[in-house]
């Protein structure tokens, strides 16, 4: 999966390129983040993880306090919800018998909540994407937007996105979920989780729209075979992207190398 959204990505990339050059656009216009927002978030996370460093902390110190974690639990118990009440996350663990393949410790779900963000979503969008899953309204109160995997150390390992039944939550569109990813601001009262989850989605933001990508083209394929796209238990992990977030930033950011 890594390698099919990592090529689809250069192969995008070099066509968006293309057509700016031809248009005369400058590379802010061609669709992708500008670098000095990458920038920004490689040079978030650099310190960040100097600050635990120095801490001698691990990144899950605040919700695990030293302790491993209890498979399943929600780490904090009530969830990590935003001051201004527009985001919140959690963090767990699964079993390893049920998901054998995952070197993870344990991985973050982010989500918007509803009516926090609402400005950013197209609701005729909305209602074009719920109509093609043929699926009714959810009543949850967030909206499901990204997965970040870690490992032991606390790193950052992989991104991922699932299908609405895995959390329960409500699921949008790519470009409502997008918008709101870009949105994001996060001070939930975990500022080194807050500021590691936030630089993430800036150092990563052009894979994330490949990733969000590939998640509706997974879901639009089911839901031409049929209704029931959303709460089929047979699509769990939609889509799926491997880290090296030292190579990343040593790429955006060389001084740090």
């Amino acid at each position: 999966m890594c390698t099919e959204v990592c090529t689809e990505m250069r192969t995008e990339m070099r066509t968006k390129d293309q057509l700016a050059v031809a248009a005369g656009k400058p590379a802010a216009d061609r669709g992708f983040p500008h670098p000095r927002s990458v920038a920004a978030g490689a040079t978030a996370l650099v310190s960040c993880y100097r600050r635990l460093a120095r801490q001698r902390e691990h990144l899950l110190e605040s919700v695990l306090n030293g302790e491993p974690p209890v498979q399943w639990a929600h780490y904090p118990h009530d969830d990590a919800i935003n001051r201004d009440r527009r985001y919140q996350w959690f963090y767990h663990s699964h079993s390893p018998a049920d998901r054998p393949d995952a070197a993870e410790h344990g991985h973050f779900h982010l989500f918007a909540r509803i009516g926090g963000r609402s400005r950013c979503v197209d609701a005729g969008i909305e209602q074009e994407f719920q109509a093609t899953m043929k699926s009714t309204t959810s009543e949850a109160a967030t909206r499901s937007l990204l997965g970040i995997s870690l490992n032991p150390q606390g790193v950052p390992v992989s991104l991922f996105t699932v299908n609405r039944w895995v959390t329960g939550d409500e699921l949008l569109s790519g470009p409502g979920t997008l918008s709101l990813l870009d949105s994001l601001t996060l001070r939930t009262g975990h500022p080194e989780i807050d500021a590691c989850i936030t630089a993430l989605t800036r150092l990563y933001r052009p894979e994330i729209r490949l990733l969000i990508k590939r998640r509706d083209e997974v879901l639009h394929a089911r839901a031409a075979t049929g209704p029931g796209t959303l709460d089929d238990r047979s699509l769990e992990v939609l889509s799926e992207l491997a880290l090296n977030a030292d190579d990343r930033i040593a790429a955006v950011l060389p001084e740090s190398a």
